[in-house]
């Protein structure tokens, strides 16, 4: 592998670095403050789950990221990693239990500005409401375990030293299952910007299983954020389980149960599944924040108890830093940017194309929209998104999913089905017949992505995507993910 690529990679290392380093305080922070549980313990359990639910489960939330901002250069993905474990390691530095997911959020944002490229809003309010959710879900949480698990204490009387062994052993499962929550959830962080231009290919591992791509960039995150948890991560431990609401070990473990659930819920592909087979409304797969799932649980504990333990100005202080976390990440990456670019003449984004082109026009009529007032446009084309809503907005009104649609549509990228690259396919992830119908049009080329997804649904139903319902929701998910994964094979530029 290049060393330039491997340089660019270091970013979501140190980001990694710096989740380890702060977010282990939302693990075991409470458990070590309470001094229930050693900190070399604490840390040597968090890092083996933390690389388990990395590798495991990490990929579900990641794909959100990547419909906030399609980051498409490693100069770029550098960048913003670097951005955002750069606003991290500041808030660690003054001891606060700050949000990765709003850094990384902060400086996708700050490289869609500089890359003049449309930040997807459904997906930003997604995001947002998350950020407000976690907190309050958390503290219902941690209240409604607090309660029944003082109910179970007043009617099974333990002896003080049963009792505190019990409370220890509680706290280390509790901190592990925390610990594969954060790494299935968080990896995305730290790795998902590089998802898109990932320089790993496929390789089995010893005729038992085979690493994908997306996996292995995982793993060398999660190994990463070990790391800072060995080197770095006590000081925030100490905030957490001390300065802001004195805690019982019993109420340290209900803390670490309420973050640690929340984490999965947004995590979980298989509860996913789960309510999207039962036709209920789905969990969203979204990188939420620990910190602010830990938080939300100790201040509902501290509420519980009439809120007078609760110290309010170490709270107030997080808040700041959980308000200025994205805005300082997204003005240090478009500032870095421009020096990554102007200074040292890296290619930091790939400018995308759109035109209006006579089968685009078709496509757009679909959606309702008054093409017959954008004749002058066709043939036009435009290297950036915004550049392109811009000149339609001019002519037409849209809605937000009109506009998602028409830049779906127009988006031009040469796709070429190379024989050879084919059988590099993840042959475990994708069907026989998914795969036989990509042999079908071998040496082809495609100007648009829904060109080459509906000649692959004309070969196979298996490339096809289903009406728009709750029982398709996640097999639509499925499908989408899998024609992103085509779509960077096959790109010309790839």
């Amino acid at each position: 592998m290049d060393l330039t690529v491997l340089f660019f990679l270091t970013s979501g290392l140190f980001l990694g670095w710096s989740l380890g380093a702060n977010d282990a305080a939302n693990v075991f922070g409470t458990a070590v403050g309470t001094r229930m549980v050693r900190f070399t313990t604490a840390a040597l359990i968090c890092s083996v789950f933390v690389i388990l639910g990395a590798v495991i489960s990490g990929a579900g939330a990641s794909h959100t990221l990547g419909k906030l901002g399609s980051i498409n250069t490693l100069a770029g993905a550098f960048m913003v990693a670097l951005s955002s474990a750069v606003t991290v390691y500041i808030m660690t530095k003054w001891r606060l239990p700050v949000s990765t997911s709003q850094a990384i959020v902060g400086g996708i944002i700050g490289w869609n500005l500089f890359s003049d490229s449309v930040t997807d809003t459904s997906t930003m309010i997604k995001i947002f409401a998350t950020w407000v959710a976690c907190p309050l879900l958390a503290g219902a949480i941690a209240v409604s375990i607090f309660k029944v698990t003082q109910q179970f204490q007043k009617r099974v009387k333990l002896h003080l030293l049963r009792l505190d062994a019990y409370s220890r052993l509680a706290l280390i499962f509790a901190g592990a299952f925390g610990a594969y929550s954060l790494g299935a959830n968080n990896i995305a962080n730290v790795m998902g910007v590089f998802v898109p231009v990932s320089p790993f290919t496929d390789f089995e591992v010893a005729n038992l299983f085979t690493l994908s791509s997306v996996q292995q960039l995982f793993l060398f995150g999660a190994i990463a954020i070990a790391v800072g948890v060995f080197t770095y991560s006590k000081r925030v431990m100490l905030t957490v389980g001390q300065e802001l609401l004195p805690l019982t070990p019993i109420a340290a473990w209900v803390v670490v149960v309420a973050h640690s659930i929340v984490l999965f819920l947004f995590a979980s592909q298989g509860l996913e599944h789960l309510l999207a087979s039962a036709g209920l409304p789905t969990i969203p797969l979204v990188p939420v924040s620990s910190s602010q799932a830990v938080i939300g649980a100790v201040v509902g504990i501290g509420l519980l108890r009439g809120g007078r333990e609760i110290r309010w100005r170490v709270l107030g202080i997080i808040g700041v830093g959980w308000i200025t976390t994205p805005v300082i990440s997204a003005v240090m990456c478009f500032v870095a940017l421009f020096f990554l670019q102007n200074v040292f003449n890296q290619q930091v984004y790939r400018a995308v194309h759109y035109e209006l082109s006579s089968p685009v026009l078709e496509k757009l009529a679909q959606l309702d929209i008054a093409t017959e007032r954008l004749d002058d446009l066709q043939g036009k084309e435009f290297d950036s998104s915004v550049k392109f809503l811009e000149a339609l907005e001019q002519k037409a009104s849209l809605t937000a999913v009109q506009e998602q649609r028409a830049l779906y549509y127009a988006e031009v990228e040469d796709f070429v089905i190379e024989p050879e690259k084919i059988d590099t396919l993840d042959a475990d992830w994708l069907t026989p017949l998914q795969i036989t119908a990509l042999r079908e049009l071998s040496g082809r080329t495609f100007r648009y992505k829904w060109r080459l997804a509906g000649a692959l649904a004309r070969r196979s139903d298996e490339w096809e995507l289903k009406p728009d319902s709750k029982l398709n929701k996640l097999y639509n998910s499925e499908i989408e993910k899998k024609l992103d994964y085509i779509y960077r094979t096959f790109a010309s530029n790839g």
